[in-house]
């Protein structure tokens, strides 16, 4: 193993319930745990073994207009490297996603989509 790797991100998220259904159903994950966390909220951790995606909300989560990609310290988006870019687009268009900037240059294809929340998602295949 690598002297380090990243274990997990945190976002928050209007229905942490939803959110790790999508991720399950997308990327063939399991939810890892569940339960209560800081300030009334709620967390799923969903992913694989050695890392994954923890959704949260909080009764005090809001909506922020802004544009992440001109916000300091804003989530631009959420990268996944999947074998099969096609079929992974097939699913994210039956979950009634749009997908987006799709793009075929080194090192890989790769499409985006928004998710309920608006988190940005980049799939990407280097095979």
């Amino acid at each position: 193993m690598p002297a380090s790797f990243l274990e997990h991100v945190n976002v928050t998220v209007s229905d942490p319930d939803r959110t790790a259904k999508m991720l399950c159903e997308l990327f063939d994950w399991h939810i890892r745990w569940q339960g209560d966390s800081i300030d009334g909220g709620k967390t799923i951790h969903v992913g694989e073994e050695k890392s994954y995606v923890a959704v949260y909300t909080n009764p005090k989560a809001q909506s922020d207009a802004s544009v992440s990609y001109y916000t300091k310290g804003g989530l631009n988006h959420i990268a996944m490297v999947v074998d099969d870019l096609d079929a992974t687009e097939k699913r994210v268009l039956t979950m009634g996603f749009e997908t987006t900037n799709h793009g075929d240059y080194e090192p890989g294809r790769r499409f985006y989509f928004h998710d309920h929340d608006g988190i940005e998602f980049e799939i990407v295949s280097y095979g």
